[in-house]
């Protein structure tokens, strides 16, 4: 599956199939917490909320791609990431783009 931020894939025709989407909600637990509290004060890379982050980007592509391959996508154009709070310690992760399949 190709996945791209770049509108249009020189060369090719394609058909729109829609929206995709995947999320997924994460939190941090207690032992981030302290470790963070103790950066902070240090400074420097929290590497805890580092590989949280990245994962729960992780976890939404994957979605995202499920939901195009289970519409006969052969790509998704146009991807992006979003992040929201959504309660104290959790964090929503969106990735979405439009599915298209291509076409002779």
């Amino acid at each position: 599956m190709i996945v791209t931020t770049a509108d249009v894939l020189p060369g090719q025709k394609v058909q729109v199939l829609g929206l995709v989407a995947g999320n997924v909600v994460t939190s941090k637990h207690i032992g981030r917490d302290i470790m963070a509290g103790f950066k902070n004060i240090a400074g420097g890379e929290i590497k805890s909320y580092t590989d949280m982050m990245f994962e729960g980007r992780q976890i939404a592509e994957q979605r995202m791609v499920a939901n195009a391959q289970a519409m006969g996508a052969d790509a998704v154009v146009s991807m992006r990431f979003d992040g929201s709070s959504v309660m104290e310690g959790a964090i929503d992760f969106l990735a979405y783009g439009t599915a298209v399949r291509f076409v002779q």
